[in-house]
C-alpha cells in the first residue's frame, strides 16, 4: 500500500471516527438508587369534569342524563396472558396498567410500560358548550372469552337509547390489544367533527444507562403518503410535530421497547411532542401524543384501532402493521440494505437455533469472515505487491527529495511499468465499510442481547463496567473502562502493527495508522458489549486469516511477475490499463495547471 492507499484508508477511519463522536451516545453509568420514586406527575392539558366537586343536582343539571355515569365505584379487571398482564378499569375504560411478563427492567424489577403514576389517557370532546372527557365517565364493564381471546367491553347508555361502547380484544398471546369505540347515536350528544385521544406518557428508565436510553427514545409516525417519519432522537430540546395530514400509527419508542396505537383507517390530524429533562434520572423523556379520531367514524364502525405494548423486537413488530418494523433503525443505505437482507436475517436465525450469545457472535464473525475472503485476499495481494515495490519507492523518494510531484509521476511510471493499480487495495477496504457500519447497528438495536451474559459481562447490550473509576473521562469514555473494548483496542493495535510490516507507508502517515485505534478506544467505550466483543473476535480471525492468506502468497513469484510485466512494458508489449491512463492523464493535467500557476505568479511579480 503506497502513500495515496494510506491516505484513503486514513481518511475513511476519520470519516468514521466524526460519525460516531457526532452521532453516537455518550453513556454514562446509572446507579440503582436512580431509578427513583417519579419526581413529578404530568400536568394535565385541559381540567376534565371533576365528578366530586359539584353536587348530584348541579351535575344532572349541567350534564343531563350524562351525569349518571361521571360518580361511580371504580372496577377493575385483570387479564394475564402468556406476554402481558394487563388491568383495565371501569372508571374511563382504559388500560390501568401494562407489565411485559417476560421481561423485567436492568434491576430485575417488573417491567411495566403502563400504570398510573406514568400514564394518563383522555378522550376530549365538546358537550354543552365545555370539554368533557369521555375517559372520564364510569362505564359498565362486561367480559367475555371467544376463542382465544379475551373480550371487554364497556359501554355507557343513555335513556333516549343512544349508547358509546369501548372494546378490547386481547389474545392469549402476543402484545397486540385490539380496540374500537362503537356509538349508537352517542355521538350526537357531542359537538364538533373530532375527538380529541391524548396520551400523555412518561418514559422511565428500564436500562442500566439512562443516557444512551435518551438518545434512542423518540416518537416515531406514519402515513401512507409520506411514509415513515421521527421526532429527532438525540435532540434534548423539547421536539414537536403537528399533523397536516392524516397518520395511521404513533409510536412512543423508547431504546427496546414500544407503545404504539394504530388506526385501521387514519387518525384525521393532531400532534405529537417529546421533552427531556436531563436533571431528573428517573424520567427518560417525557411524550405527549394528541390524535384527532372522525366523529362520524364511531357511528359507522370504522373507529377501529389496535395498541401495541411490548418489545421493539425487530422479528415480532414486522408483522404489526405497515412500515412499522422500521421501528428498530437499521441504518441509512447501503447500509440498510445490508442489515435487512443478510445481516439481521442471519443473527435472527442463528439465535432460533443458539442460545449462548457469545457463540452467535462468533459463528456470525466466521460467516462475514468467509463472504470477505475474495476481498481480504485481494487486499492482503495488493499490499504484497507493494511491499515487494518499497526498495523501487525508497529509490523514487531519495531521488527526488521534497518534490512531491517528481516523486508521484515516477511512483506512477513504476506503478504503469510494473502492471500494479495503486488503489486497488483500498477498494476491497470500501467495499467492506457497509458491512462495518451494518454491525454498528445490529448491536445497539438488537433486543436479543439485552441482559444476556458473557464472561464478565452481565449485558451484552450495553458496556461492561468491571473496571469502575472514582472520576470521569471525557471524550465519551465515563467513569469506567470497558474490558471488551480494551482487548479490542489491543488487537487492533497489533493488527495495525501487523499490517504496517506490508506496506510502503514511513513518518507521521504511519504513527497515525497506531493513534486511529486508540481515539476509537474513547468512542467505543460505552458502547454495547456484543459490538466490542465482535470486533475483538473479528481481529483474532483477521490473524488466522492472514495467516492462511500468506501461504497462497507467494512474494518471490509476485516480484518474478513485476519483473515481467516491467520487460513487457520496457518491450512495448504492455497494456496500459484505462484507470492508469485516466490517473495519468489527471496527473498531467495537474501538473500542467501548476506551470501555469506558477508562470501567472511570475508575471505578476514582473
Amino acid at each position: 500500500m503506497d502513500r495515496n492507499s494510506a491516505i484513503g484508508l486514513v481518511l475513511i477511519a476519520v470519516l468514521l471516527l466524526v460519525y460516531f463522536y457526532w452521532f453516537s451516545p455518550k453513556p454514562q453509568p446509572q446507579t440503582a438508587s436512580e431509578e427513583a420514586v417519579p419526581t413529578e406527575v404530568i400536568p394535565p392539558s385541559t381540567e376534565p369534569v371533576v365528578a366530586s366537586a359539584k353536587s348530584d343536582s348541579l351535575l344532572t343539571a349541567t350534564y343531563g342524563d350524562m351525569s349518571q355515569f361521571l360518580k361511580g365505584e371504580e372496577k377493575i379487571i385483570p387479564v394475564k396472558t402468556k406476554d402481558i398482564s394487563v388491568t383495565f378499569t371501569n372508571h374511563g375504560g382504559i388500560i390501568k396498567e401494562l407489565e411485559l411478563n417476560n421481561y423485567k427492567t436492568y434491576y430485575k424489577k417488573p417491567l411495566t410500560l403502563i400504570e398510573p403514576g406514568s400514564t394518563t389517557f383522555k378522550l376530549l370532546s365538546t358537550y354543552n358548550n365545555s370539554e368533557f372527557d369521555l375517559y372520564g365517565l364510569y362505564y359498565e364493564s362486561s367480559q367475555q372469552r371467544i376463542n382465544d381471546s379475551t373480550i371487554i367491553s364497556f359501554s355507557a347508555k343513555l335513556s333516549d337509547g343512544s349508547a358509546l361502547v369501548q372494546q378490547y380484544v386481547i389474545p392469549d398471546t402476543g402484545f397486540e390489544i385490539k380496540y374500537s369505540l362503537t356509538s349508537s347515536g352517542f355521538e350526537k350528544q357531542l359537538a364538533g367533527d373530532h375527538l380529541n385521544f391524548v396520551w400523555n406518557q412518561i418514559i422511565r428508565p428500564t436500562e442500566k444507562d439512562i443516557k444512551d436510553t435518551r438518545n434512542y427514545t423518540t416518537i416515531n409516525y406514519y402515513n401512507p403518503a409520506d411514509g415513515f417519519d421521527k421526532l429527532p432522537e438525540r435532540s434534548n430540546s423539547p421536539e414537536q410535530e403537528i399533523f397536516s395530514s392524516p397518520q395511521q400509527w404513533v409510536a412512543i419508542k423508547a431504546k427496546y421497547f414500544l407503545s404504539a396505537i394504530i388506526a385501521k383507517n387514519s387518525f384525521q390530524g393532531g400532534s405529537v411532542a417529546i421533552a427531556t429533562n436531563l436533571s431528573d434520572t428517573s424520567v427518560v423523556k417525557r411524550a405527549d401524543l394528541n390524535l384527532l379520531i372522525a366523529k362520524s367514524d364511531l357511528a359507522n364502525g370504522k373507529a377501529n384501532f389496535k395498541f401495541y405494548i411490548g418489545p421493539n423486537d425487530y422479528q415480532v413488530i414486522g408483522k404489526v402493521t405497515d412500515d412499522f418494523a422500521k421501528n428498530v433503525y437499521l441504518g441509512w443505505p447501503p447500509v440498510y440494505w445490508v442489515n435487512k437482507f443478510v445481516i439481521f436475517p442471519v443473527f435472527h436465525f442463528l439465535t432460533l437455533h443458539l442460545s449462548n450469545y457469545g457463540i452467535i457472535i462468533i459463528i456470525l464473525v466466521i460467516l462475514m469472515k468467509l463472504v470477505l475472503a475474495p476481498l481480504s485476499y485481494r487486499s492482503y495481494l495488493s499490499m504484497a505487491k507493494m511491499k515487494v515495490l518499497k526498495p523501487d519507492l525508497d529509490v523514487i523518494k531519495e531521488k527526488h527529495g521534497d518534490d512531491m510531484t517528481k516523486v508521484q509521476q515516477e511512483q506512477l511510471k513504476l506503478y504503469q511499468q510494473v502492471g500494479v493499480n495503486p488503489v486497488s487495495g483500498c477498494i476491497p477496504v470500501v467495499l467492506q465499510m457497509p458491512i462495518i457500519f451494518a454491525m454498528f447497528y445490529l448491536f445497539p438495536n438488537s433486543i436479543e442481547l439485552r441482559q444476556q451474559p458473557l464472561l464478565w459481562a452481565e449485558d451484552l447490550s450495553t458496556y461492561d463496567s468491571l473496571i469502575s473509576l472514582p472520576f470521569s473521562i471525557p471524550f465519551g469514555v465515563g467513569n469506567h473502562i470497558s474490558l471488551f473494548t480494551i482487548m479490542m483496542t489491543i488487537s487492533t493495535l497489533i493488527y495495525t502493527w501487523q499490517n504496517n510490516q506490508l506496506t510502503s507507508v514511513q513518518g507521521p502517515m504511519k504513527s497515525m495508522q497506531y493513534i486511529m485505534p486508540i481515539i476509537f478506544f474513547f468512542v467505543l467505550n460505552s458502547f454495547p458489549t456484543g459490538l466490542t466483543f465482535y470486533y475483538f473476535v473479528s481481529n483474532l480471525a483477521t490473524f488466522s486469516q492472514q495467516a492462511i492468506i500468506k501461504r497462497f502468497v507467494n512474494e518471490d513469484k509476485i516480484k518474478a511477475i513485476l519483473d515481467e510485466n516491467r520487460k513487457k512494458n520496457a518491450a512495448g508489449a504492455g497494456k496500459k490499463s484505462k484507470f492508469m491512463t485516466k490517473l495519468e492523464e489527471a496527473m498531467k493535467a495537474g501538473e500542467a495547471a501548476r506551470k501555469t500557476a506558477e508562470e501567472s505568479k511570475k508575471k505578476k511579480k514582473t
